[in-house]
């Protein structure tokens, strides 16, 4: 594919625009400023811009996994020999997911059924907690209405990404990402620290696929990470301004996706998105409530760990409370696997027309 040179300046654009307001979100204070703060202003002038052009900004998908994997390697980095051992004990926790899993599913399809008025399949596949492309693929070929089905994840893992970080910040004081709060990075980074997330990225890249890993672009080069850390063979300290760049593409590219709505049915999702999204939230907390001291996580960690948000997302949330996102990750991979399958079933033994 060729790429125009006012391609390349549109996307200078909104990667500055994004930047703008990812600063503007950090000097307000607010929790994980460059996601954040990129992420609201590109969607409010992606929103604007085509509602009066119709024209929709560019953002290349290659630039956005790239993103999103050297997020991968960096969480895997944290991956220690402690952690490994843990493992057994978190068989609670992940087994509580499947009755998360399983009552989530069933009050977000009232929901979406009942007061939202969606056909059953779109209900069903809307009511998923977790799995967005998975969610639309999986509807889509169910009969699904696709554009309801993508707006109304969009937003669940936006409304979560935003509730979540505040809701901490509100109640702990907290500042969830904020500058101060990043702990990925132990000690000053040296160049070759670069130099390992360079050539680890896009090796994990490579294999997550092959390995037919969930969320591969992410999860190839964080398991790869984790290996070669936890092994001792390298010891990659994740640079903060690296970090924080990765965040304001994947946050760039979210706000882009807000385009194609239009505002009626954007405030309709958006409604039936934070009825869901409080539910989730609600289940979430009293799971994490009752888990803990029986499993070797705190009560912030549980709460991530269930929240239905998106799992490199949720995994920067827990990096910058200083909890293991590699746990927290296990529970999401979990979580998407166990969520799809579910729904896979309920479409299949859904009321024929």
């Amino acid at each position: 594919m060729t790429i125009s040179g006012r391609q390349i300046l549109g996307l200078a654009a909104t990667l500055l625009l994004g930047l703008g307001g990812a600063l503007l979100a950090q000097a307000a204070g607010l929790p994980i400023p460059y996601l954040l703060g990129s992420l609201g202003a590109v969607a409010v002038v992606s929103l604007t811009r085509y509602a009066r052009t119709g024209r929709q900004f560019w953002f290349p998908q290659p630039l956005r996994r790239a993103a999103i994997a050297t997020i991968g390697t960096m969480i895997g980095a944290t991956f220690t020999a402690e952690i490994l051992s843990t493992a057994p004990s978190l068989l609670l926790s992940l087994s509580a997911i499947v009755l998360f899993v399983a009552i989530a599913q069933t009050a977000n399809y009232a929901i979406f059924r009942h007061v939202g008025r969606y056909d059953v399949t779109t209900s069903i596949f809307s009511a998923m907690p977790g799995g967005l492309i998975e969610a639309v693929t999986l509807g889509e070929k169910a009969g699904a209405d696709v554009e309801k089905l993508s707006v109304q994840h969009f937003v669940r893992i936006v409304l979560v990404i935003v509730s979540v970080p505040t809701l901490f910040w509100l109640f702990t004081g907290r500042t969830v990402g904020s500058a101060a709060g990043q702990t990925l990075e132990l000690s000053p980074a040296q160049w070759s620290d670069w130099l390992w997330i360079a050539v680890i990225a896009p090796v994990g890249v490579f294999l997550g696929p092959r390995l037919k890993l969930p969320a591969s672009h992410m999860l190839g080069p964080m398991l790869l990470a984790a290996a070669l850390h936890a092994s001792g063979l390298i010891a990659v300290q994740g640079p903060s301004l690296l970090l924080n760049a990765a965040q304001l593409v994947v946050g760039s590219a979210l706000g882009t996706m807000f385009a194609r709505s239009t505002l009626r049915h954007l405030a309709v999702a958006m409604g039936l998105g934070a009825l869901s999204v409080a539910t989730m939230l609600s289940l979430a907390t009293g799971f994490a409530y009752v888990l803990e001291g029986r499993v070797p996580m705190s009560f912030e960690a549980l709460v991530i760990s269930f929240a239905p948000g998106g799992v490199t997302e949720m995994s920067l949330v827990a990096l910058s409370l200083g909890i293991s996102p590699v746990l927290v990750t296990v529970h999401h991979i979990f979580r998407i696997i166990f969520t799809v399958s579910v729904a896979g079933l309920m479409a299949a033994r859904r009321p024929r027309p």
